[in-house]
C-alpha cells in the first residue's frame, strides 16, 4: 500500500512543471501562428477564432490565449474589446515612420561594419548578393525578398549589437504586415541588386562615411518605392537627410 500511495503522489505534476509545460506550448504556438502570419496565411485585418485556430493547431484555448498576447506585444495582432483578435493592417504612415527608422539603424551598422567586417563575414555578404544577382537572372521574386531579408538580417547581425538586432527584426516583422508592391514590378529587381552590390563594395573600402551613406540611402529608396506606390502627402512635409541634401 505505501509503495502504491508514493506512485500515485509522484504522477501528480509540479506545478511549476505545468507552468513551464505551459509556457512552452504557448511559444510553440506563437511561433507557428507568426509563420502564418507572415507568409499571408493568415491576411491582415483577419480575425482570429479562438475555436478554429485551437482545433487547427491541436491546442487547448489557454496557450493559444497567451500566444495572442505575445503577438499584441510583438505588433503583429491587436485586440478589440467584445470584438476579439485581429492581425494587424499595417497604414501607411506607420510603414513610412518604420523605413525611416529603418534608415538610421541601417546606416550606423554601414559605419561599424565598414571599421570591423571580417573577410570570411565579407564573403558571405557577396555570397548572398550572387544569390540575389541569381534570382534576376531567372526573374523568382520570391526568392529574391527572402533573400533581401536575409541579407538586411545578416547586416544587422553582424555589427553585433543584441538589442538593435532585436529592435530591427521586431520592426521587418511589422513592416511585413503592410503589403508593399516596391518589388511586384520584375524591372525594378535589378535596380535593387545593384544598391545591395554597392552596399557590399562600400563596407569592403572600410570608409566609413560611405558605406553608412549607401546603407541609408538604399532603405530611403525601398520608402521613395513604397510612396509612389501607396500616395501620402504627409511624406512631403519631412525634412531631408543630411545625405538627401548633399546628393542634391
Amino acid at each position: 500500500m505505501p509503495a502504491a500511495a508514493t506512485s500515485t503522489t509522484a504522477a501528480v505534476p509540479h506545478p511549476t512543471i505545468t507552468l513551464l509545460q505551459t509556457s512552452s506550448l504557448s511559444s510553440v504556438v506563437q511561433s507557428e501562428l507568426e509563420r502564418m502570419i507572415l507568409g499571408g496565411e493568415l491576411a491582415p485585418g483577419e480575425k482570429l477564432t479562438e475555436v478554429a485556430l485551437a482545433g487547427r493547431l491541436g491546442v487547448s484555448r489557454g496557450p493559444l490565449r497567451e500566444a495572442f498576447r505575445m503577438l499584441e506585444e510583438a505588433g503583429l495582432v491587436r485586440t478589440e474589446k467584445n470584438r476579439g483578435v485581429f492581425v494587424r493592417d499595417l497604414p501607411v504612415e506607420e510603414a513610412i515612420e518604420i523605413f525611416d527608422l529603418r534608415a538610421a539603424m541601417e546606416e550606423l551598422v554601414g559605419r561599424r561594419l565598414a571599421a570591423s567586417i571580417a573577410p570570411a563575414s565579407l564573403r558571405e555578404l557577396r555570397s548572398l548578393v550572387e544569390q540575389m544577382e541569381q534570382a534576376v537572372k531567372t526573374k523568382d521574386a520570391h526568392a529574391y525578398h527572402l533573400l533581401n531579408l536575409r541579407f538586411h538580417d545578416r547586416l544587422v547581425e553582424l555589427a553585433g549589437n543584441g538589442k538593435l538586432t532585436a529592435i530591427y527584426r521586431k520592426l521587418i516583422k511589422e513592416l511585413s504586415l503592410f503589403r508593399r508592391l516596391n518589388l511586384a514590378d520584375g524591372g525594378l529587381m535589378p535596380v535593387s541588386v545593384g544598391e545591395h552590390r554597392h552596399i557590399v563594395k562600400a563596407i569592403a573600402s572600410g570608409d566609413a562615411e560611405a558605406a553608412g551613406r549607401a546603407m541609408f540611402e538604399h532603405v530611403m529608396q525601398s520608402k521613395e518605392r513604397t510612396i509612389k506606390n501607396h500616395p501620402w502627402p504627409a511624406v512631403a512635409a519631412a525634412p531631408p537627410h543630411p545625405h538627401q541634401r548633399a546628393a542634391r
